[in-house]
């Protein structure tokens, strides 16, 4: 893994926690959402460690099964693509 993919991961793990509380803000304020399918997308393509985090400290999409057990599977599927990658 490249110096500059590390630098692109974090900024899509950051953008993606980031997205995560502006979409539980606006479920508060009963505004208009990020769609459930945006918020995926992100984790799959790299921000799956941004938006676990996400759940947790904004305490968001926690009883979705989609995201409780989908994000975790996102997360572990990625790190042994990045493992078969690396040999």
């Amino acid at each position: 893994m490249t110096q500059t993919s590390i630098y692109i991961l974090i900024v899509i793990n950051v953008l993606t926690f980031f997205i995560y509380g502006i979409d539980k803000w606006k479920a508060k304020q009963g505004n208009w959402r990020i769609s459930e399918a945006t918020l995926l997308i992100l984790a799959v393509i790299g921000g799956s460690i941004g938006a676990l985090l996400g759940m947790e400290v904004w305490h968001h999409k926690t009883m979705h099964k989609k995201f409780k057990y989908g994000l975790p599977l996102i997360l572990l599927i990625q790190i042994v693509l990045i493992y078969f990658i690396k040999i």
